[in-house]
């Protein structure tokens, strides 16, 4: 007999295990958002912008984001910048807590953790100063000795090919330029992680390229982890992690491998549904619509994978509903042992539908001979 005792210490093991799932999800990843919730209120009407979300990121990844409109991609890179908060679960960056954060402790965040490249280059560059003095006031604002910040910024230009604009004003630069200066100064305080909120968006295809290649740059020289949000299939191409949003939670990831060409796309791709730790995945709309799946759907445990069916309102295997790969249809009963079964009866001599086979016309007692017939 189980005392109350002994029900007690279950039940305090059952949620200590749960804490430390909980706390081990994630673990050694540099960006971890576990069950993210972001809700808005406008005009006593509530957006969910995110609903739940999972993603973690390693140390050194440069990866894509990507998603339609109003998906949830631009609220979670806002949050992750510490630009805005979480209504619920929790984000870590570089070891930050940053739904437990104070406002100051979020400033600081923003100077030495992170570093942010808006779309509009108009955002990322004050107007009336040089190149090379954008770079140098975050140095400033963090405390760093003129020596140390000219050699920073000189280091930062030079490595993303825009050394020579140290001297120019943005209205003097072009728009790529603009945006790879704009790279430069996001790298000045070293952060561990550098987001950029669709940095190609306004710039033409080569001009975009040129700004990928210097956020490449930035991560193969500096070792920064990249997170870029972009419409660009061109940009998705040539990173090796792709993450698709929708409706706020994580939907798939496609990773490449192999080595890129001379435009620098990778190989093979392969897409990937992502299913969360509840178990929830989510299937694409052009599949489930193909299909007719709708409110609910039938599973069948398969020895190396998982059958979806749709929902026909029918039992398995009846109204010609297919039963799942490998299954026969359900039929009836074999005869029980000592039951005569009929003449020419098999357990194989069923048809393919399940049914009983139909007995010859000519051998069946409603088309035979019987007394006091005549022809």
């Amino acid at each position: 007999m189980t005392t109350e005792d002994e029900h007690g210490t279950v039940g305090a093991l059952a949620a200590a295990a749960a804490v430390r799932a909980h706390d081990d999800y994630g673990a050694g990843a540099l960006i971890v958002c576990d069950r993210l919730v972001r809700i808005y209120t406008a005009e006593g009407i509530e957006v969910q912008a995110l609903q739940g979300l999972e993603l973690t990121v390693g140390a050194g990844e440069l990866t894509a984001l990507v998603g339609a409109s109003g998906s949830g991609k631009s609220t979670l890179v806002n949050i992750l910048a510490g630009l805005d908060t979480p209504t619920a679960g929790s984000v870590r960056v570089a070891g930050n807590d940053l739904a437990a954060m104070t406002a100051r402790q979020r400033l600081g965040y923003r100077r030495s953790v992170v570093g942010f490249i808006w779309q509009q280059t108009g955002r990322n560059l004050l107007p009336y100063l040089t190149a090379a003095q954008n770079i140098e006031l975050p140095l400033q604002l963090s405390g760093a000795g003129r020596r140390a910040r000219r050699t920073r910024a000189g280091d930062l230009l030079d490595v993303l090919s825009v050394a020579h604009c140290a001297g120019r004003r943005p209205d003097q630069m072009s728009g790529g330029e603009q945006q790879r200066v704009a790279i430069a100064v996001a790298l000045a305080n070293s952060p561990s992680v550098l987001l950029a909120d669709e940095p190609t968006g306004e710039l033409d295809r080569a001009t975009a390229a040129s700004v990928f290649g210097a956020l490449q740059t930035a991560n193969s020289e500096f070792g920064v982890t990249v997170l870029v949000v972009t419409h660009d299939p061109a940009v998705s191409s040539m990173v090796r992690r792709t993450i698709a949003i929708r409706d706020g939670r994580t939907a798939t990831e496609t990773l490449r491998h192999g080595d890129g060409d001379a435009d620098g796309v990778l190989g093979h791709a392969v897409e990937y549904a992502v299913l969360d730790r509840a178990g929830r995945l989510q299937l694409p709309r052009e599949m489930t619509e193909s299909l007719g799946m709708r409110d609910r759907v039938r599973l069948e445990a398969e020895p190396d994978h998982i059958g979806v069916w749709p929902d026909t309102g029918q039992p398995p295997g009846a109204g010609g509903q297919d039963p799942g790969p490998g299954r026969l249809p359900e039929a009836g009963p074999s005869p029980a042992a000592g039951d005569s079964p009929e003449p020419g009866w098999s357990p194989d001599s069923r048809q393919p539908d399940g049914t009983e086979p139909r007995p010859d016309d000519s051998n069946s007692p409603d088309t035979q001979d019987r007394p006091g017939d005549t022809t």
